[in-house]
């Protein structure tokens, strides 16, 4: 089984921001234990005696807010950059990849950003279900997993007929479940589904690589042709 953790950045009802950001990292269901330690390891130089305490979301490690301005800036951009490292790059391609959808909200007038990117990463992961079954006869499933703070019934909707109705491109056959739902304080792995949104939208929105450029070579890419990230602008 593949876990898809999912989560967004960037606002589409704010017209100062440019983009939308949706994002997603697979982890094999082995892996996500491991995965969880390595977020566990940078939450502790915060909280040593209750590194659960800790939540690891870009935005707020980066501002200040919820707490992290006690925290030196240096600290806090340290690790988000090393989340990113640990959590993502150090386990991929083998266990954990990135997914990801960047839309200009200007290059879709009249259409609904939320709905473009979610059928954009929904149909990538799928894809690259179906091609381990095709090419490695890897039957492995997947389930997607979001940010409890999601707008559940309008996903579990799209969900629904993206895999009885259809996409752009044909349905979806490799879902075990509609998506889950999850407080992102119960889950390392939707904190850092959070941080690959966040390094997109710095990257996007600001110019700022600092953090995409941990992750730049971690999404879903076959033979030299990138699959994971979709960027309209």
């Amino acid at each position: 089984m593949h876990l898809f953790y999912v989560d967004e950045s960037g606002s589409v009802a704010d017209p100062s921001q440019q983009y939308f950001v949706l994002a997603g990292v697979a982890v094999f269901e082995r892996k996500t234990h491991w995965v969880e330690q390595d977020l566990n390891a940078i939450a502790k130089r915060f909280n040593p005696t209750t590194p659960h305490d800790i939540e690891l979301h870009g935005s707020p490690m980066r501002s200040g807010r919820e707490g992290w301005k006690a925290h030196p800036l240096p600290d806090r951009l340290a690790a988000i950059k090393d989340a990113l490292q640990s959590g993502v790059a150090s386990h991929h391609p083998k266990g954990v990849r990135l997914f990801g959808a960047v839309v200009k909200k200007s290059a879709l007038p009249g259409a609904d950003p939320v709905v473009h990117a979610f059928e954009q990463i929904t149909s990538r992961f799928d894809m690259y279900l179906r091609r381990l079954y095709a090419k490695h006869n890897d039957p492995q499933r997947g389930i997607m997993v979001f940010d409890k703070s999601s707008t559940e019934q309008r996903i579990q909707t799209l969900a629904r007929d993206f895999k009885y109705t259809g996409h752009t491109w044909g349905t979806t056959q490799n879902y075990a479940e509609v998506p889950l739902f999850l407080d992102s304080r119960a889950s390392r792995l939707i904190q850092l589904a959070d941080l690959v949104a966040y390094a997109l939208f710095r990257h996007y929105e600001h110019g700022d690589g600092s953090f995409f450029d941990v992750i730049k070579d971690c999404f879903d890419a076959e033979g030299g042709v990138n699959h994971g990230l979709y960027v309209r602008q």
